[in-house]
């Protein structure tokens, strides 16, 4: 088996970039429907603005040479190119960290917490808390895509984790995330609990409740739990779209995506828009819409609509499916906008520590850097030795 690791830097032809351009400038706009509000989609108004910036004041350069500033390699496991970004701290006694990105993300959702994780003492932190940070690509996603083949479901991608921690020369490590990542990361604990010191988590574990919940088991949640009950119930009935779609025709769904850049786009901002917090403040107002449109553009430039919708939503075997607990200490952070309920996750984790917060969305590295370095710093502080 090939075992090599491969440096690997970010060069994207100029032709594809004058492409992109080109594209952008011949969008064929679909007319804005009544209201052309959020209601039924992505507005037209604000969608254009966004796609001028994206084709005339869009740096592309810039964000190649800011990813480019981080050390990136590649290595194939399990028939599957992997990508990922190994950033080693300057501090000798740093604890290895793999974090894992979720859907429509990828690696770009870290970069502002590699320093602060890395190099906590030029950070204002203390350098007892530095980590050795990992954050590959999903397989499917960007530069880690596209799959070769079926079944890349939590099990195997953390069993590729812990090839590639393995391959790495790490021994014991902590393990962080959220989306799919929220999944991936207490799998990895369940495949190499000797070797995961912890794993953390922004958003919750899993799983959901089972709903619907008696008015009994209702009545005994708290305000703050019931009112994330009734966001699920929320979400199933009116945001199930996107999930219906890419669980059951990926490869339908791709040809447009992967055709059409602002197609790509649109997709990609309903749900940014859905899950940054505050909801009704525009995702551009909460996010850099330079690193939203650097996000975009990876999955442009690397033609993985499908591939990560397929590896995301429409395997055979379930994501949700019931998991063994595995012992390994285990801490949440639930942002404002997300769902998480301790008492469930309880019955498949070993949850230590939760935290709930008053603010700040899904998309936790990218809207509340800070507070979520933070808690991964103070969860991780007792699991180092």
């Amino acid at each position: 088996m090939n075992e090599d690791i491969t440096p690997f830097r970010v060069e994207i032809p100029q032709e594809q970039l004058d492409d992109l351009r080109d594209r952008l400038a011949r969008t064929r706009w679909t007319a804005a429907l009544p209201g052309d509000d959020w209601g039924t989609g992505v507005p037209t108004g604000w969608l254009r603005e966004l796609v001028d910036h994206w084709r005339d004041g869009y740096d592309w350069r810039a964000a190649e040479a800011r990813l480019n500033e981080f050390p990136q390699f590649t290595t194939m496991i399990d028939g599957q190119r992997i990508h990922f970004v190994h950033v080693r701290s300057p501090e000798p006694d740093a604890f290895p960290l793999v974090l894992t990105h979720g859907w429509p993300g990828s690696v770009v959702e870290f970069l502002d917490v590699i320093g602060p994780l890395t190099d906590p003492r030029n950070h204002g932190g203390d350098p007892t808390d530095a980590f050795h940070v990992i954050i590959p690509s999903l397989p499917g996603f960007g530069f880690s895509g596209p799959t070769t083949d079926a079944g890349w479901d939590t099990d195997r991608v953390a069993r590729a984790w812990a090839e590639l921690m393995r391959r790495l020369g790490y021994q014991r490590y902590g393990a962080q995330g959220g989306d799919i990542g929220a999944a991936v990361s207490p799998q990895l604990g369940r495949v190499a609990p000797d070797r995961v010191a912890g794993v953390h988590v922004n958003g919750g574990p899993g799983p959901l409740p089972p709903l619907p919940l008696s008015d009994e088991e209702l009545a005994s949640l708290s305000e703050l739990e019931r009112d994330r009950i009734n966001r699920i119930e929320a979400f199933m009935q009116e945001e199930f779209g996107y999930i219906a779609i890419q669980s059951t025709r990926p490869q339908s769904l791709a040809y447009g995506l992967t055709d059409s850049p602002v197609g790509q786009l649109a997709w990609m901002m309903d749900r940014f828009r859905e899950w940054t917090h505050p909801r009704d403040v525009l995702p551009d107002k909460i996010i850099d819409r330079d690193l939203l449109l650097t996000n975009a553009t990876i999955y442009w430039l690397t033609g993985t609509a499908g591939s990560s919708a397929y590896v995301g939503y429409a395997q055979e075997s379930a994501w949700g499916a019931t998991q063994p607990n595995s012992g390994v200490p285990t801490a949440a952070i639930v942002f404002a906008h997300d769902v998480g309920i301790r008492r469930y996750a309880e019955q498949e984790n070993n949850i230590t520590r939760w935290v709930d917060v008053d603010r700040g969305g899904h998309f936790a590295a990218l809207e509340e850097p800070e507070t979520l370095t933070a808690d991964i710093r103070e969860f991780f502080r007792s699991l180092r030795r």
